[in-house]
């Protein structure tokens, strides 16, 4: 059975997370489904997630710098997760309860104050509840939702991972 030390898994989840932000391109401009202000959270919260997995590979630390980086790397893939579940539940509201849709993110950005553009980034607006994709039943939300889990579930594992060995001898 192959054992990945904790270094190579910190590699793998953020190779995973250049995976989701490649998609997340794909499917902007390929398959031009434009991104709304959760969709560009959620993107953040990945690309901080890549981050923290990509410093803890490059760093390789000792057992205790490998806890506290599979801490770190698990709690903010849940606050992406949060992120999503918000998302996943705005999508599933009755048409009524609905946020008004707003403006796009840079006319936002351009006119409106930094915290109303941020507040909508996080709560999201009426765009939101669109579920333009979906496979297996699923919108990406919630795919991307499972994929924060994943990625937490992955890292917090980290913090058991004494594997040593290196994989490339």
């Amino acid at each position: 059975m192959l054992k990945l030390s904790a270094k190579h898994c910190f590699l793998l989840g953020f190779i995973f997370c250049v995976g989701l932000i490649l998609s997340a391109f794909y499917f902007q401009f390929i398959g031009h489904l434009d991104p709304c202000p959760l969709c560009i959270s959620q993107r953040l919260m990945v690309v901080a997630v890549g981050l923290v997995l990509l410093v803890a590979y490059l760093h390789a630390p000792g057992p205790r710098g490998i806890r506290n980086y599979a801490i770190v790397g698990g709690l903010v893939a849940l606050v992406g997760a949060s992120v999503s579940a918000r998302h996943v539940w705005i999508q599933h509201l009755p048409a009524d309860e609905v946020p008004a849709c707003g403006p796009g993110l840079s006319y936002m950005f351009q006119y409106f104050p930094l915290s109303d553009t941020l507040k909508a980034m996080v709560t999201g607006t009426g765009d939101c509840a669109k579920a333009d994709w979906s496979i297996l039943g699923l919108s990406m939300p919630a795919w991307v939702l499972l994929c924060f889990l994943g990625l937490s579930a992955f890292s917090f594992a980290q913090v058991w991972n004494t594997t040593t060995r290196d994989i490339s001898r």
